[in-house]
């Protein structure tokens, strides 16, 4: 019978800058292996092509993943004008070639036109699902699905480099943001079309690019520096309003109920503390000004 070594219920967030042609699953598992984790999730998936910031939340943080997935994020794009192909990336096979007459100016005039909420529709080679499927799965069998434009935010663009027809721009944007279509977006503004050769995430949310630790990096650690990486599940929440609770309420509220704090409250979700600071989990006011419980951290032996 082969050994199988228990797993570990460890709790916190790693901040791997993901290597290229991995893809987030495949570097979450090899991280989670090497952690012998229990419990492990990503927040937003990165293409194979795309490398950077992949913050991978493991036990008791997974519960705050979704608030990561839907944080702004920032990416570094390479966009190759004059041609096009099937993925909008440099993954698929070119569509079109067309020759190059755009000035910096006349780039930077196309980008502006997407800064602000505006509506994108997302492309079929992607991990969307429809009826049980990835869009990308109906992609490689030529069959093309009508997919809705969704309003999606972008809350700038600098310009870093332009040479004839090759341009790196950063983004920050909101989640649910296809760079791949943007650029395909910006070259069909230029009337030359367009696609995405690189692309670097540098920032999730509080979280930037000098945090990660590179893959290979994380191989060679000891167990103990692989400890020391993580950073505590709070961390995911941060931007959120502190409040520190007694002894009385942080007991009562571990067991499910809703407790009396004085003070101003903040509206909306609150990061929960004992007297010792130590992270209970979010809560909420009520109308009748009580702290209800709605999303707490479970402490392991």
């Amino acid at each position: 019978m082969q050994y199988r070594r228990p797993k570990k219920n460890i709790s916190g967030v790693l901040l791997l800058d993901k290597p290229l042609g991995y893809s987030s699953n495949q570097a979450l598992q090899k991280i989670k292996i090497l952690y012998q984790a229990a419990k492990a999730g990503h927040t937003g998936t990165l293409d194979p092509l795309a490398t950077g910031l992949l913050p991978l939340c493991f036990g008791e943080a997974t519960k705050f993943a979704h608030f990561l997935t839907d944080a702004d994020k920032v990416y570094v794009a390479t966009v190759k004008l004059g041609i096009t192909t099937s993925t909008g990336d440099a993954e698929g096979e070119v569509l079109s070639t067309k020759v190059v007459n755009v000035s910096q100016p006349q780039f930077e005039a196309a980008c502006s036109q997407f800064i602000g909420e505006i509506s994108q529709i997302p492309p079929m080679y992607s991990a969307l699902k429809h009826e049980g499927r990835a869009m990308y799965e109906y992609a490689r069998a030529g069959v093309e699905i009508e997919r809705a434009a969704r309003v999606i935010t972008i809350h700038g663009i600098e310009f870093n480099t332009f040479e004839q027809d090759v341009a790196t721009i950063t983004v920050k944007c909101s989640k649910g943001t296809y760079i791949r279509t943007l650029a395909e977006d910006i070259g069909n503004v230029l009337g030359c079309g367009g696609h995405l050769i690189g692309l670097r995430r540098t920032a999730t949310a509080n979280y930037n690019i000098e945090q990660t630790v590179t893959l290979d990096q994380f191989v060679a650690m000891s167990e103990e520096e692989r400890a020391l990486a993580l950073l505590p599940p709070d961390s995911a929440v941060q931007y959120l309003p502190q409040i520190i609770l007694d002894a009385d309420s942080a007991f009562y509220l571990q067991q499910g109920q809703a407790v009396w704090q004085s003070g101003m409250i903040p509206k909306g979700l609150l990061r929960l503390y004992t007297e010792q600071k130590v992270f209970l989990g979010l809560g909420e006011q009520q109308s009748d000004g009580k702290i209800t419980p709605r999303r707490l951290v479970v402490e392991r032996a």
